[in-house]
C-alpha cells in the first residue's frame, strides 16, 4: 500500500468528520496525519513490516498509529467503514470537487441520488442541480466550471516540458516596459515534477494593453477568457497559461496565495487566526479592527506572521512553518554553487558533441571540473566503450586536460549493471578511471528482492563512485522499477556511495522525498545533468530544483566542491 493511498484515508476521514461536526482540533490532526503520510520520504508500509515506530511521523500519535498499522496490515480500517458507513454513497468524491462543501453535498446525495462526479455533471446539464433551493443557476454553472477544470488539471505534464513554453511566453511579455513583477506562481513555481494549469502574475498600470498583448502573443492557440486583471490563453501542448495582473501595493499577498499549496496556505491561515489575523490575497487583516495591511513582497507577508521567509519549493504543508516559527529554514542549494557535472555524454557514445565542446561549454558556464561518462558496451543501442575504445578515450581526455585551461576534465564511465549486479567492464580498468558511474539499463522487470540485491552488489563495489539514475524511472513513459530504496540508500551511505539526482527532465531521479530520505540518512548526493549535447548542460536547473524540494543546502550536494575535495571523495 502506497503512502497516498494511505494518506487518502486519513484525509477523507478528516472530511468525513468535518460533515458531522466534530471539533475542529480532530479534524486537524487527521489532515496533518495524511500530509505526513503523503510526504513521508519513507515508505509507510515498510516501517510497519519492520515494526518501526510510527509515532516519529509528524502528526501522528498512538490512535493514528494504530489505525495505520491495522490499514496496513489487513487492508481495511474500521474505523473509516463505519465512518463512511454513516453518509451517502459516494460523498467523498463530491467533497474533492472546490465549492462543493458539506452542506451542498448531502443535498445532492440525498436530493438528486448523485453520487459521482458523472452523476453531478449530469444533474447541472439537465438542470436539477439549478432547481435545488437556494442553489439556482449560478451555483450550478460554478460546479460545472470546477469540473471541467479538475479534468484539466488531471492532465499534468512534466515540468521540463512546460517550464520551457512558459519562459518563452514571458519573454515576449518583458518588452513591454509598463509590465513589472512577473514571475510564476502555482506548482511551477513549486517546482513540482509535473504541473497543469500555469499561473503567471505581475503588475501594471495599464492593464488592458498587457492583457490584449498577452492574448495575441503568436504561441496562443485560443483564447479561453479575457477580463479586465486577466486573461486565460491555450498554447501549444493544450497547456492552459492564465496571467493575472494586480495592484502593485498588494502584489506579495497575492503572490504567496497563487503559489500555494493549499495546505501550506491553511496552515498558514490557522495560525494567522490565532494572532487575530484573517489572510486572504489581498493581505491580512486585524480581526479586532478591520484594517487590512497590503505587502508589496513575499518577505514582507511572512515578516508579519513572525516567520522566516520559506522559499516556494517547500510550501508544501509539511513542517516549513514550524521551522519558519524557528528561524530554521536553510539556505537551500543554488545554481551558482555548483563547481561542475559528473554525468555527461559525448559523441563517442550517444552523445552529439565532441569531448573538447562538452569542456569548452562546460567552462563557459563558469564550472572547474566535467566529467566525462560515456556508455559502456554493454548497452548496445549506445555505441557503448568497450575496453579499446574507453583505453583510448581517456588517453584523448588526458591530452585534452593537458592543454585546455580553466577546466579540468575527469575520465569517467557510465557503466552498465548487469542482470546479476556485475560491473560491464573489467575491474583493473575501472580501477584506472577518475570516476565511475554504475546505472541500470536492462531486465528492468526484475522482481524488487532481485533488483535490489543486483543494485546493491554494484553499489559495495569498491569502483563504483556514484549510482546513476536510481529508480530508473521516466516521467509519464516508464514506472520506476521495483526496488528496496531504503536498503539502497542505507548500503549507499555505509559505502559512501554517492546516489545522483539526475537532471534530465524526462527523469528527474531520485525524486524530491527521496532525497529528503536519503539526506536525511547521510548519503553523499550529487547533482547531475546526463547531457548528451553542450545545450542540456542547462538542464542542470532542474535537478537544483529537486534538490530544494528536498531540503538540500549546498553542503549536502558533491559537486558543489572544489576540485581538490571532490578529487580526494573519488580518490577515497
Amino acid at each position: 500500500m502506497k503512502n497516498s493511498a494511505i494518506a487518502k484515508v486519513f484525509q477523507d476521514i478528516a472530511d468525513l468528520l468535518e460533515l458531522k461536526g466534530e471539533i475542529p482540533f480532530k479534524i486537524r490532526a487527521y489532515q496533518k496525519a495524511a500530509r505526513a503520510i503523503e510526504h513521508s520520504p519513507t515508505e509507510i508500509e515498510q516501517m510497519v513490516k519492520e515494526g518501526g515506530d510510527l509515532r516519529g511521523i509528524p502528526g501522528v500519535g498512538e490512535a493514528i498509529a494504530k489505525k495505520i498499522t491495522e490499514l496496513v496490515t489487513t487492508g481495511h480500517l474500521r474505523y473509516y467503514d463505519e465512518l463512511r458507513a454513516e453518509f451517502p454513497e459516494g460523498i467523498s468524491t463530491l467533497l474533492d470537487i472546490p465549492g462543493v462543501g458539506p452542506k451542498i453535498a448531502i443535498r445532492l446525495c440525498n436530493e438528486l441520488g448523485v453520487n459521482s462526479i458523472e452523476d453531478l455533471e449530469a444533474a447541472v446539464v439537465d438542470g436539477r442541480v439549478a432547481s435545488l433551493y437556494r442553489l439556482g443557476d449560478k451555483v450550478a454553472e460554478n460546479i460545472l466550471r470546477q469540473i471541467q477544470a479538475m479534468r484539466t488539471k488531471e492532465r499534468r505534464i512534466p515540468i521540463g516540458e512546460a517550464l520551457p513554453v512558459v519562459e518563452e511566453v514571458m519573454a515576449e511579455l518583458q518588452g513591454y516596459a509598463r509590465l513589472r513583477n512577473l514571475t510564476t506562481a502555482g506548482s511551477l513555481r513549486r517546482f513540482r515534477e509535473t504541473v497543469g494549469d500555469i499561473d503567471l502574475m505581475g503588475t501594471a498600470d495599464d492593464r488592458e494593453r498587457i492583457l490584449s498583448a498577452f492574448v495575441g502573443l503568436p504561441q496562443v492557440k485560443e483564447v479561453l477568457a479575457k477580463g479586465g486583471t486577466k486573461a486565460s490563453v491555450l498554447v501549444p501542448g493544450d497547456l492552459q497559461i492564465d496571467l493575472r495582473l494586480v495592484d502593485h501595493d498588494c502584489f506579495g499577498s497575492l503572490l504567496q496565495y497563487f503559489t500555494g499549496s493549499k495546505q501550506h496556505n491553511i496552515i498558514l491561515r490557522e495560525r494567522g487566526h490565532r494572532q487575530k489575523l484573517k489572510l486572504s490575497e489581498y493581505g491580512i487583516a486585524n480581526l479586532d479592527t478591520g484594517v487590512l495591511e497590503k505587502f508589496t513582497t513575499e518577505e514582507a507577508f511572512y515578516e508579519r506572521l513572525g516567520l522566516q521567509f520559506i522559499p516556494p519549493e517547500l510550501r508544501e504543508g509539511q513542517w516549513e512553518v514550524e521551522r519558519a516559527e524557528q528561524n530554521a529554514i536553510p539556505r537551500l542549494i543554488e545554481m551558482g554553487d555548483l563547481r561542475g557535472d559528473l554525468h555527461v555524454h559525448t559523441d563517442w557514445s550517444d552523445g552529439h558533441e565532441s569531448i573538447e565542446a562538452m569542456a569548452l561549454a562546460a567552462r563557459a558556464r563558469g564550472y572547474e571540473y566535467i566529467a566525462i561518462t560515456d556508455h559502456s558496451a554493454g548497452r548496445g543501442i549506445a555505441h557503448g566503450l568497450d575496453e579499446e575504445r574507453l583505453r583510448r578515450q581517456m588517453a584523448e581526455i588526458g591530452e585534452l586536460d593537458e592543454r585546455m585551461d580553466g577546466i579540468h576534465i575527469l575520465a569517467g564511465i557510465e557503466v552498465d549493471i548487469r542482470a546479476d549486479g556485475t560491473l560491464d567492464l573489467p575491474e583493473e580498468l575501472l580501477s584506472q578511471l577518475d570516476i565511475v558511474v554504475a546505472a541500470v539499463h536492462s531486465a528492468m522487470n526484475q522482481e524488487q528482492e532481485k533488483m535490489t540485491n543486483r543494485i546493491l552488489r554494484a553499489i559495495r563495489n569498491p569502483h563504483v563512485d556514484v549510482l546513476a539514475h536510481p529508480t530508473c524511472r521516466l516521467l509519464g513513459e516508464r514506472e520506476p522499477i521495483m526496488v528496496d530504496i531504503e536498503a539502497i540508500f542505507r548500503a549507499a551511505a555505509e559505502t559512501n556511495t554517492a546516489l545522483e539526482i539526475n537532471a534530465m527532465p524526462s527523469r528527474l531521479d531520485l525524486k524530491d522525498i527521496h532525497v529528503l530520505r536519503a539526506k536525511e540518512l547521510g548519503v553523499k548526493l550529487i547533482i547531475a545533468t546526463d547531457a548528451h549535447s553542450s545545450s542540456q548542460l542547462d538542464l542542470i536547473r532542474f535537478g537544483v530544483g529537486v534538490a530544494r524540494r528536498g531540503w538540500c543546502e549546498a553542503r549536502h550536494i558533491l559537486n558543489t566542491r572544489p576540485l581538490e575535495e571532490m578529487e580526494a571523495f573519488l580518490k577515497r
